[in-house]
């Protein structure tokens, strides 16, 4: 598929009259990886095809300068305005994309979306483009670790965990260089596949995803252990939080005795499959504390606690503090 290794110019056979424009919107606190990934597939594509196939524009808030998560700077080309229908937004998100997902920038993104713009939310900036109302009922996803704040606010999208996906004139990522597998479609459905490949081979990009998969790792490769019952079991688990399973049905699930499944979990992770269950709920439910405004009670009860006072207890074991404190902390450092 790639083009021969001394070919360095891919022949398009049509070319638009005018480049398809990028409009990257940075955020306050954006993923830098995110959108370099992203704009330097469209250089090297016009690079590669000898043709200016895309124009860029970076674009925020202030139209001065934004920072990333690193601290670094970039100088803006210009403050929100008007767009043209034929453009295509990228909003490029990051930590706490919540606060920089403000009123004056939503107004705007309906505003065009109005239109009929494309919009495109890379790493969290899905999150503002639901908040904007722009992927009710549409697929859409977003960076592994605000997933579970993401589903709990915004019921009507259909969240995947695909590295990113594709519905109509919406377009989302989940963030790091799932940016580049994106624009690789992106610029495959403009002009081929031959010159996405050539882009990808650019960039020592070899293993090139779709759509179809899934952005974080396998159960095996992320505890280090190639076990497939004690994968089945962690499985069941993390899809379980909400309403959380009983060692013993775990166990039967997977043809064990619940002695069996305690020797198992001994053995590999140093813990019993009851300590797991309840960590990965409270990493849950820190995730939701840190990312939405749901409230301490109903935070505890998406992640299985029948109680206010029993969520505190096993929280503050785990994590030395309790929720309340936790999200005062956490509210603390973003108004310094």
């Amino acid at each position: 598929m790639l083009p021969p290794a001394q070919r360095q110019i891919v022949e398009l056979e049509t070319v638009p009259s005018k480049p398809r424009r990028f409009v990257f919107v940075l955020l306050d606190n954006f993923t830098l990886l995110s959108f370099a990934a992203a704009l330097d597939c469209l250089r090297l594509a016009n690079r590669m095809s000898g043709k200016k196939l895309y124009s860029w524009q970076i674009v925020g808030e202030t139209g001065d300068t934004v920072a990333c998560s690193t601290g670094t700077e970039f100088k803006l080309d210009a403050a929100l305005e008007e767009l043209h229908r034929d453009d295509t937004v990228v909003v490029c998100g990051g930590a706490d994309v919540q606060d920089a997902s403000t009123k004056k920038l939503l107004n705007w993104i309906r505003r065009e979306a109005r239109k009929g713009v494309a919009f495109a939310g890379l790493c969290t900036a899905a999150h503002t483009l639901a908040k904007a109302g722009l992927l009710d009922g549409k697929r859409a996803t977003i960076h592994w670790e605000n997933q579970d704040s993401f589903s709990e606010e915004f019921e009507d999208v259909i969240l995947t965990k695909s590295v990113f996906t594709i519905d109509g004139n919406r377009l989302t990522t989940a963030g790091g260089t799932s940016s580049i597998d994106l624009f690789l479609q992106v610029i495959a459905n403009d002009h081929g596949e031959e010159l996405a490949s050539a882009v990808a081979d650019q960039q020592i990009y070899s293993s090139i995803r779709t759509d179809q998969d899934t952005q974080r790792l396998s159960v095996p490769t992320r505890i280090g252990v190639r076990h497939p019952k004690l994968s089945q079991v962690i499985q069941q688990m993390e899809a379980n939080i909400e309403e959380p399973i009983s060692p013993s049905i775990l166990a039967k699930d997977v043809g064990m005795s619940t002695r069996q499944l305690e020797r198992l979990f001994r053995r590999y992770l140093n813990r019993s499959p009851k300590r797991y269950y309840m960590e990965l709920r409270l990493q849950k439910a820190r995730n939701l504390l840190m990312q939405t405004d749901m409230s301490v009670i109903n935070v505890a009860l998406a992640c299985g606690f029948a109680s206010p006072s029993h969520f505190s207890k096993c929280y503050r074991a785990h994590y030395d503090t309790t929720p309340y404190r936790e999200r005062g902390a956490h509210a603390a450092r973003l108004s310094v």
